[in-house]
């Protein structure tokens, strides 16, 4: 079981609800990954109107925890304001903190980050804090009151997986006892894979899983790869060595002369 503020889940997928060709393909896309946390953006929910409301009740009968976010947001005033309505329209205390400082790349600006981070904790928030792989922003997230990171591994929705291995791997080193999420650039199921082997313990998708020919599919492909790299890692994998090493033992052999 995986624990984020003191709410126990199975799964280690957690999974987006933009982007999808219909709602039916989002909800056989839902139940095929057996994820048990839905990302939802404020602007998802109310932008459609009636359909809004519809989209609300199909993801109410799926029984997930629901996890509004603050897509969009360029500021922490913004953001701040962004995550009130988000509690009062869904009802939790949980939120996916964005506050975006680079419209290409879509970055996080770090230092409103954390300013809103505080806020948000001091108000009673639970937050969830889409940040860069930073250890020194990490700490001071922490230190404003967050028990969640959720570090990038590439641009979101650019589908390049891991772009720096070594500062992940450090992220997961330093912060030994932090539930941590990868999100964002995760574009196959190795990728998935590839960060669930360094010791994270969750992954968030969207694009991944919604803009492939196939959801339903992409998403069960997706829900295998994050078990089977959590398996391998709590296997304990063999690091990489610089010359071979036989798979035979040499010693008890026959000889022949």
């Amino acid at each position: 079981m995986l624990t984020f503020y003191d709410r126990e889940v199975s799964s280690r997928l957690l999974l987006g609800t933009a982007r999808y060709p219909s709602p039916a393909i989002l909800e056989e896309a839902i139940r095929a990954s057996g994820t048990e946390i839905l990302t939802v953006s404020l602007r998802r929910e109310t932008a459609g109107g009636k359909k809004g409301g519809q989209f609300f009740e199909l993801l109410r009968d799926l029984s997930c925890h629901i996890l509004p976010n603050t897509a969009g947001c360029h500021t922490a005033k913004e953001a701040v304001l962004t995550a009130k309505m988000a509690r009062e329209v869904f009802a939790t205390d949980w939120i996916k903190l964005e506050v975006i400082g680079n419209h290409d790349t879509l970055q996080p600006d770090v230092f409103a980050l954390v300013e809103a981070a505080k806020i948000l904790c001091d108000e009673g928030f639970e937050v969830f804090p889409y940040t860069t792989d930073d250890l020194v922003v990490a700490e001071k997230l922490l230190d404003a009151g967050c028990k969640v990171l959720m570090p990038w591994c590439a641009p979101i929705g650019s589908a390049m997986g891991p772009l720096n291995v070594t500062a992940l791997k450090s992220m997961r080193a330093h912060f030994p006892d932090v539930p941590l999420i990868v999100d964002a650039g995760i574009g196959r199921p190795s990728h998935a894979v590839t960060v669930m082997e360094l010791g994270y313990d969750a992954v968030l998708l969207n694009t991944a899983v919604a803009g492939a020919t196939h959801p339903v599919i992409m998403a069960q492909a997706f829900a295998r790869a994050i078990a089977a790299g959590r398996d391998a890692f709590q296997a304990g994998l063999l690091e990489p060595r610089d010359m071979a090493v036989p798979s035979t033992p040499i010693i008890g052999t026959a000889v022949f002369s």
